[in-house]
This record gives C-alpha cells, sequence and structure tokens, in this order.
C-alpha cells in the first residue's frame, strides 16, 4: 500500500480503479461481442512482443484470403505513427489505424469507436468474413483487456528463444492458438522447437500451434483457415519427450 503525502492510503483506490476500468470493458467488449456474431464475421485478436513479425503475415495472411475471395479487414494498434496501417493498406483490404498515444494496449472502447467511423465510411462488418485486431506489441498488457474476439492468437517468433511462453504465460495460457513465425530462420537461428512446444504445453496445455512464415508462406493457408473455422480446428502439436 502507498500513501499520499498527507499520509492518506492510496492502495485500495488504486485497485478500486483498476477493477473499474476492467469492468467498465468487460462490458463494452460483451457488446462488442454481439456485434460480431450479428455480423456474422470471425474476429482474432493477436498478441505479441514487438518485431515478432505480425505486419508480415498479416500482409501475407490479406493477399492469401483476396486470393480465396474471403473478405478481411484489420485494425492495427500502435502507440504512435500509422506506418502499418499503411503497409497492410497497400493490399487493397480496408484497414484503420489505432494509435494509442503511449498506451501499452487497445480497449474495447478504442475497437467500439473505429468500427463507428469504419461504418460511417461505408465499410460494414456485415460485408467482412474475417476481421483481424493487431494489438498493441506487449506480453502483459493485453492479456487483461477483452476485446470481444472469438480467438485471441498469441505469436512467437523463432527469435526471441523458446522460453518466452515460461516467462510470460498468462498470455499463452490465455490464447486460442499459438504461432510460430519466421520459421523460415529457425535453423540459423538454432531455434529448438521441440523446446518451445514443452514450453507453450507447460503453460497451455493442448493448446493449438501453427508454424508459419511470411517469406516462405509456410502456414497462412493454414492460419487463414483456422481463423474462420475456429482454432480447435487447428490438429494440435505434441512435443516429442525429451531424452
Amino acid at each position: 500500500m502507498t500513501a499520499t503525502a498527507d499520509g492518506t492510503a492510496t492502495g485500495p483506490r488504486i485497485v478500486d480503479l483498476r477493477r473499474g476500468v476492467l469492468e467498465k470493458n468487460d462490458l463494452l467488449a460483451q457488446a462488442l461481442r454481439e456485434r460480431f456474431a450479428a455480423a456474422a464475421v470471425a474476429v482474432s485478436n493477436w498478441v505479441s512482443s514487438p518485431g515478432t513479425g505480425k505486419t508480415a503475415l498479416l500482409e501475407r495472411l490479406l493477399e492469401r484470403a483476396d486470393e480465396a475471395g474471403v473478405a478481411a479487414g484489420v485494425l492495427v494498434g500502435d502507440c504512435a505513427t500509422d506506418n502499418d496501417a499503411r503497409r497492410l493498406a497497400a493490399t487493397g483490404a480496408p484497414v484503420r489505424q489505432i494509435v494509442t498515444e503511449g498506451l501499452c494496449h487497445l480497449e474495447a472502447d478504442m475497437l467500439t469507436t473505429h468500427l463507428d467511423d469504419w461504418a460511417a465510411a461505408g465499410v460494414e462488418l456485415a460485408a467482412l468474413d474475417l476481421l483481424v485486431v493487431e494489438n498493441v506489441g506487449n506480453l502483459v498488457c493485453p492479456t487483461s483487456y477483452d476485446l470481444g474476439e472469438g480467438a485471441r492468437v498469441a505469436l512467437l517468433s523463432v527469435t526471441e528463444g523458446e522460453d518466452k511462453p515460461l516467462k510470460y504465460p498468462q498470455l499463452f495460457a490465455s490464447s486460442d492458438l499459438v504461432v510460430l513465425t519466421k520459421t523460415d530462420l529457425a535453423a540459423a537461428v538454432e531455434f529448438d522447437e521441440q523446446a518451445a512446444l514443452r514450453a507453450i504445453a507447460t503453460v497451455a496445455p493442448h493448446r493449438p500451434v501453427l508454424r508459419t512464415s511470411a517469406r516462405t508462406g509456410e502456414g497462412v493457408d493454414a492460419l487463414l483457415d483456422a481463423l474462420l473455422a475456429g482454432p480447435s480446428s487447428v490438429v494440435p502439436h505434441h512435443p516429442e519427450e525429451a531424452p
């Protein structure tokens, strides 16, 4: 517990404030969930650390969705700049940038505001088959905020190390699907995939895992199918027993 200069305790007030913020977010998230269901759009919330390759993978996903006749859109969260939104918009898909002004995660009210603005600009949720929310690069804060998504996707790059799930268990435990990215670099960085799978299984037993590479296209079709059909459609990878 902390105290102000006059000795007034502030700890409980901070806890109450945080609880109030999360309760408000949960109410808005439920309204979003109902909105998504009414529009019959599959919504996923992508969470990872910065540099995992979310945007590059999304580029390939949007290209493949267009080829397959799947209408896909993206809401992109970043602390600053619209660099990712402009990059993704080049695919021809509808994209909106959410600038959080330094906030380390997206919240449900941000999505509500931007979806309303999107609708005013003529982009209707009901016209989309798939909506991807690219959250701010952070492994901690986004896990506390429900966005009304149908699936939370945790992304792990082979360049980050095999023990990342053990260091940030809440994200992987709360995910519906784990996506390994940059698999084309696995050999170069001596990534131990079995060790990574064991780490994932430790904190998130039976969680489905997909291997992907934005460079080679590996796993992009499987990822698109999983986002449309639901993560449960993915056959889980089981780590081999350690010798």
